[in-house]
């Protein structure tokens, strides 16, 4: 049996899911990139807030790090109700709540403990809407043509990082910073919530594809069998690893840029490209997943992320290096979490899905939130990002092995799937 040939519960060709599921790839895509406009746009906010309050950029910026914090908290339980009732009835409400509390900001009123207790609301909702929820439902509805309909995805993210920050800057030009709030989540957000109440659903919400709606009788490791598979946990290390060191350079991008000689009108130029890259990172690997060995892809693709932290070395960096450092950051931010995802769905199955992918997105969340603050430490204390590029150099060579070495997909039995029967152990486990 071929490497390249996976059986599954769904026996329809990529052209098949296609025509079938189109629509739910195009709601999941808008709702993610509805999930990430706060993040994407709070840059917008700061000057505004800071004019109106007299707060510190500290003070309107702990919300990211709190909604982080508590992501790592309850991811798995989010992962948990996904696999046992689906991720439709997460994300209707969610998307609903979200529009509410998204426009809740603009009636900040300057005290710092309802600034905070607004984000803590926003954090708890916004687990209802995380990659987990989008990436389940799409993961059950493709096998074929799974990388490609993950990659447009996750490829919502990448919009809102093109789109939100010039959006929210003119809305707030416009009418307003509280103004642009309200805007943003109804707009926004209720384009969002209308496409998901139409066309987002998974197996286990209603018949999208034919599929069966017990997910005990999806292919897939049990949860007991999942802690104990050395591929998972090297996709789980490879990715917490991967966000420190990358998230780390997409913050302090700027200041590194600068730091080169570049200034700063450039360096947003740059970073912007970055971002447009990343769109293109995520199409192109969901094309090459569904084609080729989905861990060579990802190795390959993470290992060569090493170069944009070589190519910003001071004594390596020249401008055109500094441009494809940029470039090649930009695209694999596009893949990182695409390919973590789809690795976990053929290593892990889709039997627990939610509830793994769940717990590796804790670690996505806590690599996220220490790879800034490691950057700014070894900057406090050595006086520049070297060491910080030399160890991001190394440690995308270490993670891209881990990927591209991994054992072949585990041989799930398609009879076995229909009858229900035991899961067979996945192979290298």
């Amino acid at each position: 049996m071929p490497e390249e040939r996976i059986l599954t519960h769904i026996s329809a060709s990529s052209a098949q899911e296609w025509r079938t599921n189109w629509t739910l790839v195009l709601a999941a895509a808008v709702g993610f990139s509805f999930m990430s406009i706060m993040t994407t746009s709070m840059g917008a906010f700061i000057g505004p807030l800071v004019r109106e309050f007299g707060w510190s950029r500290t003070v309107v910026s702990m919300g990211l790090p709190i909604a982080g914090g508590l992501t790592v908290l309850f991811s798995p339980f989010v992962g948990m109700f996904i696999d046992r009732r689906g991720p439709r009835r997460l994300a209707i409400p969610g998307l609903a709540g979200m529009i509410l509390c998204t426009a809740a900001f603009g009636l900040a009123s300057g005290s710092i403990a309802q600034w905070v207790a607004l984000w803590v609301v926003y954090a708890l909702v916004s687990l209802t809407v995380t990659i987990n929820v989008w990436s389940t439902a799409v993961a059950r509805a493709f096998t074929a043509g799974r990388g490609l309909a993950l990659g447009l995805t996750l490829a919502g993210t990448a919009v809102a990082q093109a789109v939100a920050p010039v959006l929210s800057t003119w809305l707030i030009g416009a009418f307003g910073w509280r103004a642009a709030f309200a805007i943003m989540a109804v707009g926004w957000g209720g384009f969002a919530l209308v496409l998901c109440l139409m066309f987002f659903r998974s197996s286990s919400d209603g018949p999208v594809a034919a599929v069966p709606q017990d997910t005990s009788a999806l292919p897939g490791l049990t949860i007991p069998q999942a802690w104990r598979d050395p591929g998972l946990w090297r996709i789980a290390i490879s990715t917490f690893l991967l966000m420190v060191l990358t998230i780390g350079l997409l913050i302090h991008q700027i200041p590194i840029l600068v730091e080169a000689g570049v200034s700063p009108e450039r360096a947003a130029l740059l970073a912007g490209a970055g971002g447009l890259a990343g769109i293109v990172g995520k199409l192109v690997t969901g094309v090459l997943v569904d084609r080729f060995r989905a861990n060579w892809v990802g190795g390959l693709t993470l290992g060569f992320t090493a170069f944009a932290f070589f190519l910003l070395i001071d004594g390596v960096r020249t401008p055109g290096l500094i441009v494809a450092a940029m470039l090649i950051n930009g695209y694999a931010a596009g893949t990182k979490l695409q390919i973590c995802s789809y690795l976990t769905s053929r290593y892990g199955g889709l039997r627990n899905f939610g509830t793994i992918f769940g717990f590796i997105s804790s670690l996505v969340a806590l690599g996220s939130a220490l790879g800034p603050l490691v950057a700014g430490i070894v900057y406090d204390q050595s006086g520049g990002y070297g060491p910080f590029l030399a160890a991001g150099t190394v440690g995308c060579l270490f993670c891209g092995l881990l990927i591209v070495t991994l054992p072949r997909y585990p041989d799930w039995n398609e009879q076995g799937m229909a009858a229900g029967a035991a899961v067979p152990t996945p192979a290298g486990a």
